[in-house]
């Protein structure tokens, strides 16, 4: 057996020292070294170093129940802190062992977080004060034995048994009940109930004179009230537990995006969502009846603004079902079955403009700036896309799309498209500043007005107007790139 020892030392290439330590082994004399452990020796004295081993052996057995105290503690703040008020109340609900004693330390949240933090002070001071001394004076008669002089031999003692005593401490008394409660924290929360219960009226005196002193600090520091521990969620925090169960299957990719989109349904305004004043369509009243007709099925749309010659003469507005059963050629009076129209502010959020819908039962509603001037129109549907993404009828389907992919990253885009779809669909930050659309940041970023042909270059992107109308970029291609070095080459008309 040695000389299989022996080479598999020399295949390491420490031949020398590992056979030292090899022959040290084998020529310990087991029975003499049980002696020194034993402490053996005359009768009244072998009573005596016998007891004093047994009370080492006490003390190690108690630095071990205060480790398993220290983790109880600690699984139980984890635990509490963890788990939400619904799931206690749905393990009532089941009759769980345990749930009831749990639900009513959440309901005590701030002085039962106080019991767990006093437990694990009290336990890490006692593991401290016992845990040390138990393994050192157990590991120094096997170092004596090494020949060690005093000095060497308390040091190397210490050393060992801090390294043991913390790598307990920190393994089974922390991060283990941690990790548990953390993944698991409706178990156990159930399993600590009982035992944190028991705690809680034990340590109560403690916990309310230690609570008096913190709240008069904290009074002094200017904080006051409740401390916080079961304050509902903000906005952020519910983001991030939904990106959160997303990432490991919870929720699937439209359903994450779905519930995302409504955090931010409040905070868009009707600039955002409106069609512009320029791509409405509206009904001339000074038109004969049969124009009209011709006009509402070429577009197709469902509601139309009446106009006296522009937008800026609105008289109401008109939906197509009116029309059902009269003829092209007959003569009829609009304004018979037209309905008054409904303004709103360009900043009011598209959550009041919802409820503006449900109010006047109108579904199309003319948007007007400060000056009161009419600048575009808000529908139902312009609303809903923003929470449900694009919805195409018939009709629509027949439209270009907001965004068209070529290959080879190049993409078409409409150049009312709004700014954020682009920055959220391409990674890009445009750094625009007062405009809404790609159009207005290519109009911005060029300085003029914008001509077929023109290039603006962007940090990753290249853009390139079409088609323009009405002074207007209706068409843009990006073309993304991988650095800015080759676009610096380009020219702008």
């Amino acid at each position: 057996m040695f000389g299989i020892y022996e080479t598999v030392c020399s295949s390491m290439g420490g031949l020398y020292l590992n056979l030292l330590a090899a022959n040290l082994i084998l020529e310990i004399d087991l029975p003499a070294l049980s002696g020194v452990l034993a402490f053996s020796g005359g009768d009244a004295a072998a009573s005596a170093e016998q007891a004093g081993v047994s009370g080492k052996l006490l003390s190690l057995l108690l630095a071990i129940v205060l480790v398993v105290v220290n983790g109880f503690f600690v699984a139980a703040e984890f635990a509490l802190v963890k788990v939400r008020p619904t799931q206690i109340d749905k393990m009532v609900r089941e009759k769980q062992p345990f749930a009831k004693t749990a639900q009513w330390l959440a309901e005590r949240l701030d002085n039962a977080l106080a019991a767990c933090q006093l437990g694990i002070t009290m336990a890490s001071l006692a593991l401290g004060w016992v845990g040390e001394p138990a393994f050192a004076s157990l590991i120094e008669p096997l170092f004596r034995y090494l020949g060690l002089s005093d000095t060497a031999l308390h040091v190397v003692a210490f050393i060992f048994a801090f390294s043991v005593i913390t790598a307990l401490h920190l393994v089974v008394g922390e991060q283990a009940p941690k990790i548990f409660a953390i993944r698991e924290p409706e178990k156990m929360v159930r399993w600590c109930a009982l035992p944190m219960k028991i705690s809680y009226y034990l340590l109560f005196p403690f916990m309310y004179v230690l609570n008096w002193i913190t709240t008069l600090i904290l009074a002094q520091l200017g904080l006051r009230g409740e401390t916080g521990h079961g304050a509902p969620h903000s906005e952020e925090d519910i983001r991030a537990i939904l990106a959160e169960s997303h990432v490991f299957g919870h929720l699937s990719k439209s359903e994450h995006r779905l519930l995302n989109e409504v955090f931010e349904f409040h905070d868009l305004i009707c600039r955002y969502v409106m069609v512009p004043r320029n791509e409405v369509e509206f009904l001339d009243i000074n038109e004969p009846f049969s124009a009209l007709i011709g006009k509402a099925k070429k577009s197709r749309f469902t509601r139309y603004p009446i106009c006296d010659g522009s937008l800026d003469k609105l008289l109401g507005v008109v939906h197509t079902k009116d029309f059902l059963g009269l003829g092209q050629d007959e003569e009829f009076d609009v304004k018979t079955v037209m309905r008054s129209p409904t303004k709103v502010p360009e900043n009011m959020p598209i959550s009041d403009v919802l409820k503006h819908f449900q109010t006047t039962h109108q579904l199309l509603t003319f948007v007007i700036d400060e000056y009161g001037a009419i600048i575009g129109i808000v529908t139902l549907e312009n609303v809903l896309e923003k929470i449900i993404g694009p919805v195409d009828d018939e009709f629509d389907a027949l439209h270009q799309p907001k965004i068209k992919s070529l290959g080879d990253g190049n993409f078409i885009i409409q150049g009312s498209t709004h700014i954020a779809d682009v920055e959220r669909k391409f990674e890009l930050n445009l750094d625009h500043k007062d405009v809404d659309t790609i159009a207005g940041v290519l109009m911005a970023r060029s300085g003029k007005i914008p001509e077929k042909g023109d290039i603006v270059n962007f940090e990753g992107a290249r853009a390139e107007i079409l088609e323009v109308k009405n002074d207007h970029a209706e068409v843009i291609r990006i073309s993304l790139t991988p650095s800015q070095g080759p676009l610096e080459e380009e020219s702008s008309h």
